[in-house]
């Protein structure tokens, strides 16, 4: 796993490389950038570092969000908006990854450049390009060190999932599956969540990758065994979520629980032992290599190309955590602050 980490990080400087050959200026381009929402902090920073590589690129940059985590709605009339603009890229993180297709197909027909950005379309070639973490190592990551650090409990282990949104967007899915094959369950269909027969599972709820959802998610999987003893979460204002609701009933101590994401917060839960361990992905990288693309797009035509050995531009993944476990690569809650964001 070390090694595969290794060469990946490399792999994605050598793609990084390339990319930073993007114009010195691009004065007279616009483009738009489409998050799930503007009040997680993953996507306020991802929002940051765009408007920051605009406007050090001279490109006209305008923003949308949805209203929740899972408002499509939203997403499809800002999808118009930049077609009737005439931009010329459009950065998105989709919250329907099937259910926004038609409309990212319309802007690609337009002439525009369509990245998606963290989340994946499905299918993910119905974007000209992802630049995002590698989501299904980012959970296998955390499911490893959770089987690890449990030791011979792992395998009778309680295990219950907080998700995203009913519609199991590309990155819900991901790091879902990445979880059960680090821990050790069969995913079955590795594209669908809630399809697996192992009898550790408690179950699955949707939080819409916020706090109130996380604590709405773990009281409902609490009902269903208070026992439950490991969780997984989508990231980590669900995380936080959760183990606000199991420390209302006094089972705070007793659950292990992993998450992604590794913003400043998340990772001072960590730090706090609210999170055992996170998967540190990048959002300020990925917003500031859309544009870049952007901008090369716009000046001869040139589209991104992904990491070597993927299909996707791999912005890069650190398991956070202040207790490592033999075999799983980490690195430190003080490393990880000096690289979160939020």
């Amino acid at each position: 796993m070390k090694k595969t980490l290794i060469l990946s990080a490399i792999s994605a400087l050598a793609v990084c490389a390339s990319l930073g050959a993007a114009p010195a200026s691009a004065a007279g381009v616009s483009a738009c950038l489409i998050t799930k929402t503007d009040t997680n902090p993953f996507f306020v920073k991802m929002k940051e570092g765009a408007l920051a590589k605009s406007k050090e690129l001279g490109i006209d940059l305008k923003t949308y969000a949805g209203k929740v985590d899972g408002d499509s709605e939203s997403q499809v009339a800002a999808i118009e908006s930049c077609i009737a603009d005439h931009a010329k890229g459009i950065l998105l993180t989709a919250s329907d990854t099937k259910g926004i297709i038609p409309s990212v197909k319309k802007a690609r027909d337009a002439g525009i450049l369509v990245i998606a950005l963290d989340t994946p379309l499905d299918p993910a070639d119905a974007a000209d390009a992802t630049f995002a973490t590698d989501n299904l190592l980012a959970g296998k990551l955390i499911g490893e060190w959770a089987k690890a650090t449990m030791g011979d409990k792992a395998k009778d282990a309680k295990v219950g999932f907080l998700d995203l949104t009913p519609s199991q967007p590309t990155v819900d899915v991901l790091r879902d599956q990445g979880f059960m094959m680090g821990f050790g369950i069969d995913p079955k269909d590795p594209n669908k969540i809630g399809d697996e027969t192992d009898p550790r599972i408690v179950g699955h709820d949707v939080t819409n990758g916020n706090e109130e959802g996380g604590r709405t998610a773990m009281e409902n999987l609490l009902q269903k065994d208070p026992d439950i003893n490991v969780i997984h979460t989508i990231n980590e204002p669900a995380a936080v979520g959760g183990y606000q609701a199991l420390k209302a009933v006094g089972k705070e101590k007793d659950v292990l629980i992993v998450s992604v994401d590794g913003g400043c917060p998340g990772v001072k839960a960590v730090a706090d032992g609210q999170i055992g361990a996170t998967s540190q992905q990048y959002p300020l990288l990925m917003a500031s290599k859309g544009i870049e693309a952007i901008a090369a797009f716009a000046k001869d035509g040139t589209k991104p190309k992904p990491t070597e050995g993927k299909s996707f531009f791999d912005t890069g993944v650190s398991l956070v955590t202040d207790k490592p476990a033999k075999g799983v690569p980490s690195i430190s809650v003080k490393e990880g602050l000096d690289k979160c964001w939020g």
